[in-house]
């Protein structure tokens, strides 16, 4: 079994006792190095079931567990005990339904869905008596999650709440996790946090839950947050055998709770460990890894680490230069297609990545114009985000008000006191009458269908579709739609609604898109019309089960940076290497650890790269329909070796 095995992991599969840390580099072969440790294990006589491997995915435990079952053999799969292979969240439910009662909650207690939680935190909003719109239920899930993943309990949020949104929200959640625990009912944050709680609370709880096994495996270690940490150290801290597998360069969930210090530290914590590194790296070709290495030296605090290729020589990345974001799309898509044409090419070969959420709306654009196949990967098409359909809709009013189900989505969107009755009998006058809603509404007033201030409302939402369709005969496209967002305030709401500024801005940034869209389609037709751009969008709204056909079957992935952690591909773009992107604007304003972390980021993005890598910057990005210059991002003057000199010209295009 080991001759499959480098020395290095070699060394890692027989270190069978005490605290390891195997710094598993990108496409080192990690998981062959876990499964095979928990098979030497079995064969040198721990009992499969005295052992526990947790990961993050179910994905990833599952097929751990086949894999560790194909190495024994007959023995393995004659067996009847078997190792335990469980996410965190799984691990933690086996946990709780043994002693949450230590807590207050009934053993028989219900894990929240969705709907369920934001029920829960309704009611408790309206307990402290908080309006609607001052903290909508999701927002304050939203903040009362980070505060989960942090370990934060009701208790200690109010001391750290800092805005008005978050000292109501800190209020919220203690009535919040009351009514759940009255109710029996958990969230999936808690499931987390309350195991670390019992292993707190109860030092008899801990040792019982650690009495059940000998062996203690973590993969992904760099992703684990507070509570993780505290569980895992928790496990082990009796029989030592702790063996934890990650790369703190592939660190990139500080956004979401993970904190990149716990695979730092692991030496100061467990001061007997060993290390192993694995540096053999059977992805990506040597040149790719040139850049990838180069790169990572700029973060200082890390574990010193070089990838190997396994592979000499390959292609050099290329670092393509372009005008805009719109030929940055164009050309990449027709390299794709040029490429796709030598054989044994297959769509399913590429890879887009981008930083942020609204890059690919360009990229979509452009394979749908070239008939490519392309799946939209983790995450939800640019044109089904609500936003964005809620700003096509008014667009599509604008074009033709007899357009009934955008009208519906946005009469009373933002709020403005057309609320669900008056439009219920809005609707009944239009079917009794055998026309439209738009028809009925210039005599709902004068008629008594509706409520003297209902009526109001109406006749100020029919004035505002009918100026901006007055305007849509005067003004640019781009221009019509910033005066979209201008007349009914959706920016407004948007700084109401959502609390969190990165959430805002993701969102405020998808609503730029359009407006960029909108400049770029002007200037790519000869007599551009709002209905021909409103047709032209209509081509993205692609049906998300044909896509997943697609990702099974042959398509191009477009995905953003943090979806490609854990999957590779022969041919990778990154696209939008700038200043602002890449490292992201958040971050070039933090500086510090924010920066490292979109270094690591961009580690990661170069590390899916198996044969030929191509990173690209347009030296202009439209901001709200307007051309304005770009910076090239930091990296690639890092990653080329010119770093030292930042005021050297633009890097060139080589292809």
């Amino acid at each position: 079994m080991s001759d499959k095995l480098n020395p290095p992991q070699r060394e890692a599969v027989r270190t069978l006792s005490g605290p390891l840390l195997v710094l598993a580099g990108a496409g080192t072969g990690k998981t062959r190095v876990v499964t095979h440790r928990i098979a030497v294990l079995i064969r040198h006589g721990t009992p499969p079931e005295r052992i526990l491997a947790v990961t993050f995915t179910r994905k990833a435990a599952g097929e751990m567990l086949e894999r560790a079952t194909k190495l024994l053999g007959a023995k393995g799969k004659r067996s009847e005990k078997r190792p335990l292979i469980s996410t965190f969240h799984s691990l933690c439910v086996r946990i709780l339904r043994r002693h949450i009662d230590r807590l207050g909650y009934p053993k028989q207690f219900t894990i929240c869905d969705r709907g369920d939680q934001e029920a829960e935190a309704r009611a408790s909003l309206r307990e402290i008596r908080c309006p609607n719109e001052s903290l909508r239920p999701g927002d304050m899930l939203a903040i009362v999650g980070g505060w989960k993943t942090r370990s934060i309990d009701p208790g200690r949020a109010a001391s750290l709440a800092e805005t008005d949104k978050e000292h109501l929200a800190a209020a919220a959640y203690r009535r919040y996790q009351q009514n759940l625990k009255t109710k029996g009912l958990v969230d999936f944050d808690d499931l987390l946090l309350l195991a670390q709680q019992l292993f707190a609370k109860y030092p008899e709880v801990r040792r019982d839950e650690a009495s059940r096994f000998d062996h203690v495996l973590i993969d992904e270690y760099q992703d684990t947050n507070q509570s993780q940490y505290q569980i895992v150290k928790g496990l082990a801290m009796g029989h030592r055998n702790l063996c934890v597998v990650g790369d703190d360069d592939q660190s990139i969930y500080g956004w979401r709770g993970a904190e990149v210090e716990h695979i730092l530290r692991f030496q100061k914590d467990w001061p007997e460990a060993k290390v192993v590194r694995l540096e053999d790296n059977y992805r990506s070709t040597a040149a790719i890894l040139e850049y990838a290495n180069t790169l990572i030296a700029f973060n200082r605090v890390r574990h010193e680490k070089v990838l190997r290729a396994a592979r000499a020589g390959g292609q050099r990345p290329r670092v393509m230069q372009l005008h805009d974001e719109n030929v940055e799309a164009q050309k990449i898509v027709a390299d794709i297609q040029h490429t796709l044409s030598q054989p044994g090419v297959a769509a399913r070969d590429f890879a887009i990545l981008c930083r942020t959420n609204e890059q690919p709306r360009a990229f979509e654009t452009e394979l749908r114009r070239a008939n490519l196949p392309y799946v939209l990967v983790g995450g939800m098409s640019f044109f089904d985000r609500k936003e964005v359909r809620d700003l096509l809709a008014y667009l599509k009013v604008v074009e033709n008000p007899h357009d009934e189900p955008a009208l519906l989505r946005i009469i009373n969107t933002p709020a403005r006191g057309i609320g669900g009755s008056t439009v219920k009998q809005l609707l009944a006058a239009a079917t009794a009458r055998g026309g439209h809603i738009w028809d009925v509404l210039p005599v709902a007033g004068s008629a008594g269908m509706i409520s003297p201030a209902a009526a109001d409302a109406v006749e100020q939402f029919q004035a505002l579709i009918e100026s901006l369709a007055g305007a849509s005969q005067r003004v640019a496209l781009a221009e019509l739609v910033s005066l979209v967002l201008k007349q009914t305030e959706y920016r407004r709401e948007l700084e109401r609604a959502y609390p969190d500024p990165n959430d805002r801005e993701a969102r405020l940034a998808s609503l730029e898109e359009i407006v960029n869209a909108a400049a770029i389609f002007e200037t790519s037709n000869e007599a551009p019309t709002l209905m021909g751009f409103l047709d032209d969008l209509a081509l993205g709204n692609r049906d998300s089960d044909e896509k997943e056909d697609q990702l099974r079957n042959n398509a191009i992935a477009l995905m953003t940076l943090h979806s490609a952690k854990g999957l590779e591909f022969p041919y990778v773009y990154m696209a939008g290497m700038e200043e602002g992107i890449l490292p992201h604007k958040r971050s070039v304003e933090a500086e510090g650890d924010a920066i490292d972390e979109e270094r690591r980021l961009c580690y990661v993005g170069i590390t899916r790269a198996q044969e030929q890598l191509t990173l690209s910057f347009a030296l202009t990005r439209r901001k709200w329909g307007k051309s304005r210059d770009t910076v090239p991002s930091r990296f690639l003057y890092e990653m080329t070796g010119q770093a030292e000199n930042e005021r050297k010209p633009r890097p060139q295009t080589a292809r």
